[in-house]
């Protein structure tokens, strides 16, 4: 499973974020300037959609693009897929 395969690249992305978010919640204490606040915020938002487009690669390359797996599995992967991007855009 890629989750599997890439955990410590994956995680470290997770910590990166962590961090990240860490910091908006100083920038709020401090009572920072909204635009300085809203650019890290952006630059999170930023960093979540990287690690979800990487956990979607890996789902198609392992789940729907492998001519290995039978036609059925491969449509499940699809719909998982699907169903998931619908929850993410709305």
């Amino acid at each position: 499973m890629h989750t599997i395969r890439d955990k410590t690249k994956l995680t470290n992305r997770v910590k990166r974020i962590q961090g990240q978010l860490e910091g908006v919640t100083r920038q709020l204490l401090e009572e920072k300037e909204p635009d300085v606040i809203l650019q890290s915020i952006a630059s999170c938002r930023g960093a979540i959609n990287g690690l979800m487009l990487e956990v979607m690669k890996g789902h198609i390359e392992l789940h729907i693009m492998d001519a290995s797996l039978p036609e059925v599995e491969r449509a499940e992967g699809m719909r998982e897929l699907v169903a998931v991007l619908e929850t993410y855009l709305k």
